[in-house]
């Protein structure tokens, strides 16, 4: 343990009540893709106050950010920021199930959480620049706001537009949500591609759907009369691809390789009951997949799928791109320096606060609360070969990539570590399943998250202290980088559109309300507020 590692651990532990309340205010802000106005300014404007040069809206995205700080020559290392929730996951920080007050049960709410994921990031670089400054360390950091990440949204765009040049290492850091990827780092097998698109469907000529009928004899001042056909139009498109696609699943892959298509409707004709043609509707769909030949098979039968269906409900179609990710770059040297880090950080702690709020939580959901409510894999840390073993073991030889995230386009720009922190999760009965909105609420109480943050930034701080001052490491890890990419023949960013950020996102919007989600809140939402 150096003296500036000292330093930084110190600094941690000092601030901690600041910290902590800066993370329950992100995690209460809750802003989802595209749309994390608030929370971007919240980063953008306590990283100036650190001394950071701060790009506003970088890659043209309004709630990106890229900022940078200098104490002297050397290398420079990146962290970075994700601050996007969910829709639909609304939740109080408490140990009962209830929408933030005042909001709709379907705003945005934080599941993995990125909340933490940010905070734990940006903590770790304050920690390491603090130690700098005492230590006389010289080199840069640099930390960048990545949005939709639930979308693997910016990332793609940061990379094709150079936000990654230049750097010297990248830390990559997630709360874990998945065994065995907990207390370890990736080693070989990182996660996969990615492509989301949305299919816009326009009925832009519905009286041209039965040209040549007789239609209104009478000669009606209105062209599609009520007691005319009527032309299918944009929502009919949107049910039949939604339709096609899923009846065509079974067709477009053979079943192994852990692929996964998912949809979403984000726009749906207009709000009328009249008998007209819905102009204007779409779908996205998202598939995550081992190598991109599937990412490509896949897309294919969606683009045939969107064609059928707008031929038959009279419509034009246009795919429009949201991401193309590409699959991760595995660094042996940097897993090995961030895990001996993060064995000097050690695993969460769980005090007697955190642990009374769980068994509150247990008690809420009728069950007989535990002494150790707290899975026992948080406290446990694993070398990260180790957790590659037991991470190939239900997978076939073949398959290189697994999951889903969009740290790997970083992957190709410098020797990057993926690493997971424990986040609190509960033991419970056999066969017992644990609601959606409980483990949310858990990310939200500080008692129970504040250790994955604290973890997470002591081994961020850490690893940056080692990357500027021990060459020999940094130079292991950018051999083994420059032959890994060498020996790839698709180096290259694959975004080549423009960032999607015009499109009908949920957001929170301003009524004389106040501040609400775009989806008021109901009488059912309030009576589940205590």
């Amino acid at each position: 343990m150096t003296p500036a590692k000292t330093t930084a651990f110190d600094w941690v532990n000092a601030i901690h009540p600041q910290w902590s309340a800066w993370n329950a205010h992100i995690w209460d802000l809750a802003e989802t893709a595209w749309r994390e106005y608030r929370s971007s300014q919240w980063y953008v404007k306590k990283l100036r106050a650190e001394g950071f040069d701060v790009e506003e809206g970088s890659g043209g995205m309004p709630t990106a950010f890229a900022a940078r700080w200098s104490n002297g020559p050397g290398p420079t290392i990146m962290a970075y920021a994700e601050y996007d929730a969910v829709p639909g996951n609304c939740q109080v920080a408490d140990t009962y199930r209830a929408p933030r007050k005042g909001l709709s049960r379907f705003a945005g709410g934080h599941t993995d959480p990125h909340s933490a994921l940010g905070m734990g990031s940006l903590v770790g670089a304050l920690a390491a620049k603090a130690a700098m400054e005492k230590h006389g360390i010289t080199g840069t950091i640099r930390f960048m706001g990545e949005p939709a990440e639930k979308v693997r949204g910016s990332k793609p765009i940061h990379a094709a537009k150079g936000y990654y040049d230049g750097l010297d290492a990248i830390i990559s850091f997630h709360p874990f949500y998945m065994l065995p990827l907990c207390n370890t780092a990736r080693w070989d097998t990182h996660c996969g591609p990615y492509y989301a698109a949305i299919y816009e469907f326009l009925c832009e000529q519905p009286e041209t759907w039965l040209a040549g009928a007789v239609t209104d004899a009478a000669g009606a001042p209105i062209p599609a009369a009520h007691t005319a056909a009527r032309a299918p139009g944009a929502n009919d498109a949107v049910v039949a691809m939604y339709t096609l696609s899923k009846m065509m699943r079974d067709h477009m892959l053979p079943h192994t390789g852990t692929w996964t298509l998912n949809e979403t409707i984000l726009a749906s004709g207009q709000a009328t009951a009249d008998n007209l043609a819905a102009q204007m509707a779409q779908i996205m769909f998202a598939a995550r997949a081992p190598d991109v030949a599937m990412l490509k098979k896949i897309y294919a039968v969606l683009d045939r799928n969107a064609e059928a269906a707008a031929a038959a409900a009279h419509c034009t179609v246009k795919r429009h791109w949201v991401s193309k990710s590409k699959p991760g770059l595995a660094n042996h040297a940097m897993a090995e320096i961030t895990y001996r880090n993060l064995e000097r950080a050690g695993a969460p702690h769980y005090g007697a606060e955190a642990v009374a709020k769980a068994q509150a939580l247990q008690r809420e959901l009728g069950l007989a609360p535990m002494d150790q409510p707290f899975a026992g894999e948080l406290s446990q840390l694993v070398p990260p070969q180790e957790a590659e073993r037991r991470l190939r073991k239900d997978l076939p030889s073949w398959q290189t990539h697994y999951t889903s995230d969009d740290y790997t386009d970083m992957t190709w720009f410098a020797p990057t570590v993926r690493f997971y922190i424990g986040r609190a999760v509960l033991k419970g009965p056999p066969g017992f399943a644990y609601p959606d909105w409980a483990l949310n609420a858990l990310g939200g109480i500080p008692a129970c998250i504040d250790p994955t943050v604290e973890t997470a930034a002591k081994t961020i701080a850490a690893t940056i202290l080692d990357l500027l001052t021990d060459s020999a490491a940094l130079a292991r890890a950018q051999e083994e980088f420059q032959n890994r990419k060498a020996a790839s023949s698709d180096p290259d960013p694959w975004c080549d559109y423009d960032p999607p950020i015009d499109f009908p996102w949920p957001e929170y919007v301003e009524t004389p309300r106040g501040r609400s989600w775009w989806i008021p809140a109901t009488s059912a939402d309030r009576a589940l507020e205590r």
